[in-house]
């Protein structure tokens, strides 16, 4: 297709990163398709009207069902509340529509399931918002690991840690609620340390854990010292074994104070080892135990337009790439995929993956054993 249509549902943080990104697509990767911003959906229609214009869209409607049966419209970005990305998904997959859809998938592994299968049955292209996996420097160590740069992968250590939930004295919201978010820290979090790992060292095989609430209730807001219950895990860590044999150690939490994009992981092999830090995520450092000793040390690498995909945003070496910029990455993907070129996107069906291993931390935990993938 020469050009694509896409619809917008939603407004809010990852809502500005896809218009963000669809707006820079085309004059960073140069050989995908046109994107034609059709139409933003918000639930709003004076906050919809002003932020259409702001986004670049047409439109704008209060109602996310009239993008379903425009014909000008190919493409629909989900960025609502988790509840509702398996009827939306879903619905639009049945419309024809195909489905940039932000993680997590659903609320329950049985809406994952349900929406991979829609997305078999009508042949459409699905995406899910793994954009830390398109970081050049992510994609360079991939290369390193499959060059054997450090040998035979052993064990990967990985934590992911933020601070937006740490003050205990923080409003309760629809955001610790079961029925409404799903999974805490698990579904906002961990799926990305998970899909990290797969990309890495391979799929998860069984995993022992344990998630916990830390703060268990939380003020209401003006209601004068009433209190709610917290619901879904502030807090999570497991140790898992990879299919290929090799053993890792996951670590999440909400409410670490002070870490804002606290993704961190290392990889450790016979022969070195890398390890990576997204809050500084254009140094790749790497370690091979090769030399003299008294010389022996890490390597810091720069991100560069020697890593693929970063000298189509920036022709200068060690200048860096932020999230927005991975987003577009991630969107390249996606139209790739659209148009029948290789790509690297995270469908529904590897998407579904990484949901079965975050709802297996919320197994173990609940249970007390260890679960098999």
């Amino acid at each position: 297709m020469e050009r694509i249509g896409v619809g917008l549902i939603g407004t809010g943080f990852m809502g500005k990163c896809h218009a963000m990104a669809y707006g820079a697509v085309k004059a960073v990767f140069g050989d995908v398709p046109h994107v034609d911003r059709i139409t933003l959906c918000d639930v709003d229609a004076v906050h919809a009207k002003l932020t259409a214009d702001e986004f670049g869209f047409a439109g704008f409607t209060t109602n996310w069902c009239d993008l379903l049966a425009d014909p000008k419209i190919h493409l629909i970005s989900i960025t609502s509340p988790n509840g509702m990305h398996r009827e939306m998904a879903e619905a639009a997959l049945e419309a024809g529509k195909h489905v940039w859809c932000e993680k997590p998938m659903a609320l329950t592994l049985t809406d994952a399931e349900e929406m991979t299968a829609a997305a078999t049955k009508t042949k459409r292209v699905t995406a899910l918002g793994y954009a830390y996996l398109r970081n050049p420097a992510l994609q360079h160590a991939k290369n390193l690991i499959a060059a054997g740069v450090i040998g035979d992968v052993f064990d990967f250590r990985g934590s992911v840690d933020e601070d937006y939930m740490a003050d205990p004295n923080l409003p309760w919201s629809w955001r610790l609620t079961r029925k409404d978010a799903g999974l805490g820290t698990l579904g906002d979090l961990t799926c990305h340390l998970v899909s990290m790992a797969h990309e890495l060292v391979g799929e998860i095989g069984s995993l022992s854990a344990m998630a916990d609430v830390v703060h268990s209730k939380r003020p209401l807001a003006n209601q004068n010292g009433k209190t709610a219950e917290v619901e879904n895990d502030d807090i999570a860590h497991a140790i898992v074994r990879f299919k290929n044999g090799a053993r890792g150690v996951l670590s999440s939490s909400r409410v670490a104070h002070g870490r804002k994009n606290g993704l961190r992981i290392e990889v450790h092999g016979s022969k070195g080892m890398l390890w990576l830090d997204n809050e500084r995520m254009n140094e790749l450092n790497l370690y091979v135990a090769e030399g003299d000793a008294a010389n022996r040390g890490f390597r810091r690498i720069l991100s560069s337009p020697a890593h693929p995909a970063y000298g189509k945003l920036c022709p200068a070496p060690g200048h860096g790439l932020g999230f927005n910029e991975l987003k577009v990455i991630e969107l390249a993907e996606i139209l790739n995929a659209i148009s029948g070129k290789p790509s690297q996107q995270i469908d529904f069906a590897k998407g579904l993956v990484i949901e079965r291993v975050i709802h297996a931390f919320a197994e173990s935990s609940a249970k007390g054993n260890w679960v098999q993938l």
